[in-house]
């Protein structure tokens, strides 16, 4: 009762004009963005990362939730109409989509895959509701020793599971590592990395590294491939669906949100997995299993009500531990440091009018949303047309404006610079982008709880852990890391 109550206190808040204003303009610029490709949502909230810092906090959020599930929205549009996923969570749904909409049936599948959006994102968002203040509550008994290792295992994670190889996401978390130790500590005051420059004291800006590392690496590794030539979209009608193509539909709409949910909220998660799982649930549960890979409609919805619903999990680990599980929230979790706020087990005592505002909105913007993309889907198509140099040096062109309003120093452009190198060099070798943000992030917050774990115990390493969580958290650290062996021995022992 206590969440249903403050849950109506957050649409007061949500449902103010001047609120509504930046939802509908969050949720208006993530579609535009999530359409083109190449440009995901981790990279419009980076960029818009300076652009708010004349806004109040809560429309702030508000926009950047907007832009979030918009983006995710936008990104099945281009899968769907030029088998090109505008990001990563939307690249299930050109394996069936595409054929649909090669085969004249693009405006059923943009409607299956924007009503699963939106089915997605409101049970999603409802178990938020449901779970995040028991969640913050029994966070509340965290010490450092615990949340240090759930930083470890956020680490571990994520250099797992992302790109092709254990070395390659290790490698990318220690350039962010590294970035992260650059200014004074905060302990000792001694400088680390500076190379005697007063401007690297303060560190680097978490807001340049996320707009260097993705827009920029991203911009520059583009124009690196750009090819002149492009596939033309496939002009589409109306979004509509038939009576058969609800009855084929419905049932992947509501498992995708219980496959995506959980997802979202462990590190390194993200919508990805989520996504595929729910496209190989709904070939093993189907009537038509021959129209798999053909264009079958059930491929399309399940894995966009899996996207978006691991969306609402991203937010409950972002906003009850701070723990950012995907780029976004990484991108996010930067902004609320912008703002001096800390994400974590007493956000929701501190700022709830921000964080009930935020998740009002979330159903505000689903609705929305569904009302935009329905009648829009062929306009937004049309965007697919803007050249690709136009396009990528409009977003270099805000990148520096956005990096320079920061501090307004010019040397922020040099480090802009180099950051982006560095992505653009993390693109060429196959490094995945998230373990560096993370790292940059959740280095010195790490560094920090790992100081006062050792302090509390006198230097002993037994005070890492000395509790039952953290023991628990490093039995799973260790787990992942066994995994790949363990495996390999089945299979031998097998053969």
């Amino acid at each position: 009762m206590d969440s249903l109550n403050s849950l109506i206190d957050g649409f007061g808040t949500a449902l103010t004009p001047v609120n509504l204003l930046w939802a509908a303009l969050g949720v208006l610029l993530g579609t535009a963005i999530g359409v083109l490709p190449g440009i995901g949502p981790a990279m419009a909230v980076a960029l818009l990362l300076p652009v708010t810092y004349g806004l109040e906090p809560t429309g702030a959020f508000i926009m950047f939730a907007g832009i979030y599930y918009g983006a995710m929205f936008g990104g099945s549009t281009t899968s769907i109409l030029l088998n090109t996923p505008g990001e990563s969570a939307a690249v299930v749904a050109a394996i069936e989509g595409n054929p649909m909409a090669k085969a004249g049936r693009g405006a059923q599948a943009l409607a299956a895959a924007a009503i699963g959006h939106f089915t997605g994102g409101m049970i999603g968002t409802i178990l938020l509701v449901v779970l995040a203040p028991t969640v913050a509550s029994l966070a509340v008994d965290i010490g450092a020793p615990d949340y240090f290792a759930i930083m470890v295992l956020a680490f571990i994670a994520v250099t797992s599971v992302l790109g092709s190889s254990r070395i390659r996401g290790l490698a990318s978390l220690l350039i962010g590592l590294t970035i992260g130790l650059v200014g004074l500590d905060a302990m000792t005051g001694q400088q680390r990395l500076t190379f005697g420059s007063l401007q690297l004291a303060d560190g680097i800006d978490v807001v340049i590294v996320a707009v260097g590392l993705f827009a920029i690496g991203e911009a520059l590794w583009v124009a690196a491939h750009l090819r002149r030539s492009s596939e033309r979209p496939i002009p589409v009608g109306l979004p509509w669906l038939g009576r058969a193509d609800v009855r084929r539909t419905w049932k992947p709409w509501l498992r995708g949100p219980f496959i995506g949910f959980p997802f979202g909220a462990v590190p390194a998660g993200g919508a990805e997995i989520p996504t595929f799982l729910s496209y190989v649930t709904e070939k093993r549960l189907s009537k038509h299993r021959d129209e798999f890979g053909k264009g079958a409609i059930e491929g399309v919805a399940g894995p966009e009500s899996a996207a978006s619903a691991s969306a609402a999990g991203t937010l409950v680990s972002m906003l009850t531990l701070g723990l950012p599980t995907t780029a976004v929230a990484a991108v996010m979790l930067a902004a609320f440091q912008q703002y001096g706020i800390q994400p974590g087990p007493l956000l929701f005592e501190r700022e709830p009018e921000l964080v009930w505002g935020l998740i009002a909105s979330l159903f505000v913007g689903m609705v929305l949303l569904l009302a935009l993309n329905l009648p829009l889907a062929p306009l937004w198509a049309k965007l697919l047309k803007i050249p690709r140099p136009y396009l990528y040096a409009g977003i270099l062109f805000f990148a520096a404006v956005g990096a320079y309003a920061v501090g307004g120093e010019a040397v922020d452009l040099v480090i802009l610079l180099v950051i982006g190198l560095i992505g653009f060099g993390m693109r060429r070798y196959g490094l995945p982008v998230l373990p560096a943000i993370i790292a940059v992030i959740l280095g010195p917050a790490a560094e920090q709880q790992l100081r006062r774990a050792l302090q509390i115990s006198d230097g002993s390493v037994t005070g890492l852990v000395n509790t039952p969580f953290s023991v628990s958290v490093y039995a799973i650290v260790l787990l992942i890391l066994a995994w790949p062996l363990v495996r390999k021995l089945v299979v031998r022992l097998r053969s």
